[in-house]
């Protein structure tokens, strides 16, 4: 593995307004290239946590996946983040893994907010994802996801853990808990990047962007309840030895997944 740069992007959305927010984001970036190379952005950063996916659903070949290679390529740099994505007759909370290249790979959210009742306006996803970069496994996934570790859970593949949300300052407590513990236990870096502002369902979000360490010590970020950038390098000598000096994977129980 090499130094991983990564920059974590807490932004104020404008709620169901994909040209705004590509506009917005896109001013963000002005001052980052050649600076990172993973730039993350929030869930659903085209739109906000909005279920109205039968109006807002864009495809593979629509504006804001042309706007990420774009930047990809912009900022040499691979982008991802979620957006509202129509495939035939179903919807999908889909974050892609955005590549200056313009391959990418993508993630279908696994666990759909019932509360929100987002399981009624997407269909879900059934395939975990593990990626690549810079000799780093990386397993990214969306929000909800973080309430269920077995999801999460490294069994020797992953190095880093990302969490893309729209997590609600009413429930920051459980989101800065969790970031810690999906780390601890898994013996990963982890990344959560969360929106701030307040959308068009009157909730408010304060952000708690942050880098967690494999020793669950919170190491970066942005100032909450602002938008902000933060770029935090990852050594991997880090990771490496303090797995050799504490290897808690090697007890750890096997299991299967049923989807």
């Amino acid at each position: 593995m090499e130094k991983l740069s990564v920059a974590m992007v807490q932004a104020d959305l404008t709620w169901e307004n994909p040209q705004a927010n590509r506009a917005r984001l896109e001013k963000m970036f002005d001052s980052m290239k050649d600076r990172a190379d993973l730039v993350i952005l929030p869930e659903m950063f085209s739109t906000g946590f909005s279920m109205s996916s039968h109006t807002l659903a864009e495809t593979m070949s629509g504006p804001t996946v042309d706007w990420m290679h774009e930047n990809a390529v912009r900022l040499d740099a691979v982008i991802t983040g979620s957006i509202i994505i129509r495939e035939n007759d179903a919807y999908f909370n889909r974050l892609l893994w955005m590549r200056p290249d313009g391959t990418m790979d993508v993630y279908d959210k696994r666990h759909l907010f019932r509360m929100g009742n987002e399981h009624e306006h997407y269909d879900q996803g059934k395939t975990r994802l593990v990626v690549r970069l810079r000799g780093w496994h990386i397993c990214p996934l969306i929000c909800y996801d973080l309430r269920f570790p077995v999801w999460s859970r490294n069994r020797g593949d992953v190095d880093m853990l990302i969490y893309v949300a729209n997590w609600p300052a009413s429930r920051q407590k459980v989101w800065n808990t969790l970031l810690k513990a999906r780390a601890i236990e898994n013996q990963v870096f982890v990344a959560g990047v969360n929106r701030v502002g307040h959308d068009g369902e009157g909730i408010d979000y304060q952000g708690d962007t942050q880098l967690v360490n494999p020793r669950g010590d919170v190491v970066a970020g942005p100032v909450p309840n602002y938008p902000g950038i933060t770029i935090a390098d990852l050594f991997p000598g880090e990771l490496t030895e303090f797995r050799k000096k504490f290897p808690v994977g090697d007890d750890a129980d096997d299991f299967t997944v049923h989807v």
